[in-house]
Parts: C-alpha cells; structure tokens; sequence
C-alpha cells in the first residue's frame, strides 16, 4: 500500500474522530432548562430509575444505569422488548423511567414507556426530536440535536450515542453533587477490579445546593 493511500485512510478515520468530538462537545451549548428538570424529576425519585432503549440507544442506556449507579443514583438498564414480555412488573409507581431514542419513534421503546406511565411511572425522553411520539409522551422531553455529519449517512447513530452519553455523564455527576455522594460510599459499591484497591480517596466533589435548584424551577413557572 502506498504512503498516500495509507494517509488517506488514516485521514479519513481522524475525519470520523473529529466530526464525534464535535458532537459530543456540542451537548455542553444544549443544556437548557430541561436538563434542571431533568435533574429535579430524579432527585424526587423515591424508587428506582430505569433506563430502556432499543439498538444502539440500549447500549447507551445500559451505560447510562450503571454510571448513574456509581454516582450514587439507583437505577437499572431494562430492554423495552424483555419488558413488554413480563419484566414490566419490575416498574413501580414510585420509578422515573428514562428512555432514549435517537428518532422518538422505536415502537417497542414507545409502547414500554405508555405502559410504564400507567403503573404510575413517571417518564424522561432523550431523543433527537421533542415532537416525536415519545417526546410528547414524556413528563420531561429532552431534546440532543445530532450535529452535522456525526452519524454516517444519517443513518449510523455513532455522534448521536456519544451526545447523549456524555448528557447522562453531565446528568449522573450532577445528581452526585447534589446528593453530597461520597468517594468512600462510591469505593464501598466498587470493591473489585482496580478502583476497589484505592485506599487513598480524590478530594470530595465540590457540593451543589438543592434549593438552588427549586428556586430556578420555580422562578421559570
């Protein structure tokens, strides 16, 4: 192979590189009053949180469980599909289902998140349209517009998934803050692998009132 055509390819692969960084910084400029929301839906939480998606939506969402987990946030990945085959009995009127689509217009993610809505549920969209159906099913929408070319041919939802990681990132170190969640009580449900064998702590988070929060909320209202 010659140098050139090497240096094409390597060239074309930084492309791809270049084009998700700009997709996932972006999400820092779209954080608006529904991420608060958002943020406030799950601090009143007094279940669980369950995160559903299909595809590559539910590896996102399974992600996004189990770091909201470590940050001190309960919560646990259901598939849409196993749920509307019996695992639906695992939501409580006391959960906020998160559901996360990429188009809002997944049939299975939909119809899992009507049906979790009426055990009482209470339910947050991350989509890339808040007029989808699941954005206006959803008791806090929110909107990660893709940025250009980040998914291959539209089609490949490759930018789209890290935008929306990195929002549940923003989200789950928030809440952390928020709750005063402690690196000794994030090592105590970590005990394995090579984060279970650090003796010396990080310097703590530096705190966020919650009242601060409810008095933005209540201001917009």
């Amino acid at each position: 192979m010659s140098s050139l055509a090497e240096d094409e390819i390597l060239e074309g692969a930084r492309e791809v590189i270049r084009r998700e960084g700009v997709a996932t910084a972006g999400v820092a400029e779209q954080l608006d009053g529904s991420f608060l929301s958002a943020v406030s839906l799950l601090l009143a939480c007094e279940g669980k949180v369950v995160v559903a998606g299909s595809g590559t939506s539910g590896t996102v969402a399974r992600r996004m469980a189990h770091l909201l987990s470590v940050c001190g946030t309960p919560a646990v990945f259901l598939h849409p599909m196993d749920a509307l085959h019996g695992s639906l009995g695992a939501v409580t009127a006391t959960d906020v289902v998160i559901a996360i689509s990429k188009g809002g217009s997944s049939a299975e993610l939909n119809d899992f998140a009507r049906r979790a809505q009426e055990r009482g549920a209470r339910l947050l969209s991350l989509t890339s349209r808040a007029d989808s159906e699941l954005g206006r099913l959803a008791d806090v929408s929110v909107r990660i517009a893709p940025a250009a070319q980040a998914d291959p041919g539209g089609v490949v939802a490759m930018g789209t998934t890290l935008a929306q990681s990195a929002w549940g990132d923003a989200l789950a170190v928030t809440l952390m803050r928020l709750n005063g969640y402690s690196w000794s009580q994030v090592l105590s449900a970590h005990p394995a692998g090579a984060v279970g064998q650090i003796t010396d702590t990080p310097d703590e988070l530096a705190p966020l009132d919650p009242s601060a929060l409810n008095d933005s909320l209540s201001s917009k209202e």
